[in-house]
């Protein structure tokens, strides 16, 4: 084998396993109510065309082909709520990849009726990315500069290596997806874009170094990852964390949150990495981090008993024009249990200088659960998208989610509840770690999303997107 020229692969697969690259490989997975479609690539570009074989778990097989020249399908007809499973072969009989697993069920979309788009399904029994984990987590979605939008996730299971991020495709504004390229090592991973190009900021694993790559072709191809932050690699000792969060531009910076620790040494410090917009995001050199700071229970106005910490915020810019992170805290068992955010004054003209408490604020979605926030010009408010709890003395729920809105950071409202399954089990679905962006009078979200079989409500089988239409129409 040769040595490694970027970050990309199609697909990434160990090296123990190399041949599966050159079979049939499924690269991506869409259940519905009584159907599911995939797509698959061959790099040993076979002339013959393909084979897809099915059967309900524990039934007859079917077949059909798939012509040459074709690499999707649809198999249709089936019953609602139930485990299917399906391969791949070469109609000459030269190559197959390993079984792929598929449950059908009803998938959400909004309240105006659309349905909602799968970028990419994982069966909680499939141990095709078992390598890297076994649920698609930490959805981030990008607008190009073209219109097309790209959508990564990565693959997670609890102590497992996870570090693969998968990274799809639409040219139709989210109706239709295709499979890009998988990134490794890439976990908790933002793509954004700065100054015409693509790039993708991660870590290389939970609570692994931070990386940088960029793409000058729509995502197909990758720099080599720039190792920015060196971290730990172990969830047994601290290390960088992070998720998809909104990178903001301001006062000629890049900011974005970060988060430094792990839950087995007790929690996380916080603070923000920034970098001169002019200045190359691929040189380590130009990148600064704030001086780390943990949670401190004598904040004036905080929650009663013992915070977990804090984790995972939204830098934005306030009314004031004073660059802020707006930051989830950690409050199971504390009083009250959720709807509480902590909110931090960033120096801007010292990027290495610690946060500062600036005051604890009442946002629905606030508490232990990632909330996405962004400041909408057009309307003028801030915008966020994060779980609200509706079942008391159930903080943790997952399974209503909320589009919010405020005009100055402090006062919080809900302008529409965007999912809501109350009457399904709190711990079997969740609609959880949305990223979101504006698109013309719509707002798009990519919910990490836990229906229909999954593991848990944590360990998301779907990764979907929704359109929410003529969103300011809300903002009353």
């Amino acid at each position: 084998m040769k040595g490694i020229s970027g970050w990309g692969y199609r697909p990434y697969r160990p090296a123990l396993n190399l041949q599966e690259a050159q079979n049939p490989f499924v690269v991506r997975i869409a259940p519905h109510e009584d159907w599911f479609e995939a797509e698959f690539i061959d790099n040993g570009k076979p002339e013959s065309g393909h084979i897809v074989s099915w059967r309900k778990m524990g039934g007859n097989l079917n077949s059909f082909a798939v012509p040459s020249g074709k690499n999707t399908f649809k198999v249709e007809g089936l019953d609602e709520n139930t485990d299917y499973e399906f391969t791949v072969s070469r109609l000459d009989g030269t190559g197959a990849c390993a079984p792929r697993y598929v449950r059908t069920g009803e998938v959400p979309g909004g309240r105006q009726g659309e349905p909602g788009s799968i970028v990419n399904y994982l069966h909680p029994n499939d141990d095709v990315y078992a390598f890297s984990g076994k649920a698609l987590c930490s959805p981030s979605l990008v607008k190009l500069d073209n219109g097309v939008l790209l959508a990564s996730m990565d693959v997670f299971a609890m102590e497992a290596p996870q570090n693969l991020t998968l990274i799809y495709r639409s040219e139709d504004g989210g109706k239709s997806w295709q499979y890009v390229t998988d990134l490794f090592p890439c976990f908790w991973g933002t793509l954004f874009t700065h100054k015409g190009r693509l790039y993708m900021q991660s870590c290389s694993t939970e609570y692994g170094d931070i990386l940088i790559g960029e793409s000058r072709d729509e995502g197909k191809t990758w720099s080599k990852p720039v190792k920015l932050f060196v971290g730990s690699s172990s969830n047994k000792a601290a290390g960088w964390q992070r998720t998809p969060m909104p990178i903001v531009k301001f006062n000629h910076r890049l900011w974005v949150s970060v988060d430094y620790g792990a839950w087995a040494v007790g929690g996380h410090s916080v603070g923000v990495l920034s970098i001169d917009e002019d200045a190359d995001l691929l040189n380590s050199d130009n990148w600064s981090c704030t001086e780390l700071i943990s949670y401190d229970s004598a904040w004036e106005g905080a929650p009663l008993g013992k915070s977990s910490g804090l984790l995972e915020g939204s830098v934005v810019v306030s009314p004031e024009g004073k660059l802020m992170n707006i930051m989830r805290v950690g409050l199971v068992g504390c009083r009250p249990d959720h709807g509480v955010a902590c909110a931090f004054t960033v120096d801007a003209e010292n990027p290495e200088a610690p946060m500062t408490f600036n005051s604890f604020i009442n946002l629905p979605s606030g508490s232990n659960s990632k909330t996405h926030i962004l400041y909408d010009a057009n309307s003028g408010c801030y915008l966020a998208i994060g779980n609200i709890i509706v079942e008391p003395g159930n903080c943790m729920q997952r399974n209503v989610l909320a589009l919010q809105y405020s005009k100055d950071l402090k006062d919080w409202k809900i302008a529409r509840i965007l999912l809501d399954y109350r009457k399904e089990k709190s711990g079997d679905v969740g609609f959880q770690y949305v990223s979101f962006l504006v698109d013309g009078d719509d707002i798009l979200y990519l919910s990490r999303t836990s229906l229909n079989g999954a593991r848990n409500f944590h360990d998301a089988n779907y990764s979907v997107l929704h359109r929410v239409k003529n969103y300011r129409d809300l903002l009353k």
